[in-house]
């Protein structure tokens, strides 16, 4: 005579259930991360972002400035896995322009978002 196991067919599906619910709640906290709001450039700086053309690891910030005070400002990379890092301060007066640039580590996901600080 055959033993029927009512319990295990129940148990499957909520296993799944919860596994698929489990997932579901981790990714969720990653995609909102990574749709943050990016950071405004400071006033009287213009100023263009990107990842180097061959180094997905190493970013800048080439900016202008545009004002009529001497200003500083620095690159911030957003580096997923490995250690936010920020590039060198560059100083402009009016009308200069210069580059900050920095590096993610290695062993992380690369630069997830780049913003320029005064």
């Amino acid at each position: 005579m055959k033993k029927l196991f009512k319990g295990n067919a129940v148990r499957t599906p909520a296993r799944g259930a919860a596994v698929t619910g489990l997932a579901v709640a981790l990714a969720v906290p990653v995609t909102a991360a990574v749709a943050a709001a990016p950071v405004a450039t400071p006033p009287g700086l213009s100023c263009d972002t990107g990842k180097h053309a061959i180094d997905d690891y190493t970013g800048y910030a080439l900016c202008r400035n545009n004002g009529s005070a001497t200003q500083t400002f620095w690159v911030h990379l957003v580096c997923g896995w490995s250690p936010d890092v920020d590039g060198e301060h560059v100083t402009l007066r009016p009308g200069e322009s210069g580059q900050s640039t920095a590096h993610c580590a290695g062993l992380g996901t690369g630069i997830g978002e780049i913003h320029v600080r005064p």
